[in-house]
């Protein structure tokens, strides 16, 4: 394939839509609540184009709780994975059914 066509596929790669499963999107933002908010815009942006690109990369168009918790567990910095599981808890997550440590 030349390299005009590889680069046509990946902006329509990347002009996709990415929608949220409903419920995820609810535990997103009651997630996002909870982080103080001088950090909050910042955390949303990465977590979100992080949970979109994890989708994207395998091909489907809907972000669903692991992509949504895979996402926070890649962008937030390991000091603060503690109060982040405590959070997820709070809201219903379970985690650990995604292959995180407890």
């Amino acid at each position: 394939m030349d390299n005009s066509k590889r680069f046509e596929n990946e902006v329509t790669e990347q002009n996709v839509k990415i929608s949220w499963d409903k419920a995820t999107e609810e535990k997103f933002k009651q997630l996002i609540e909870k982080i103080p908010i001088f950090l909050r815009s910042i955390a949303e942006d990465k977590v979100s184009k992080r949970a979109e690109r994890i989708v994207r990369e395998e091909n489907r168009l809907v972000v669903g709780e692991k992509d949504m918790v895979d996402a926070f567990f890649i962008e937030t910095p390991f000091g603060f994975h503690g109060p982040m599981k405590t959070d997820m808890e709070a809201v219903g997550i379970d985690y650990t059914k995604y292959g995180h440590p407890k």
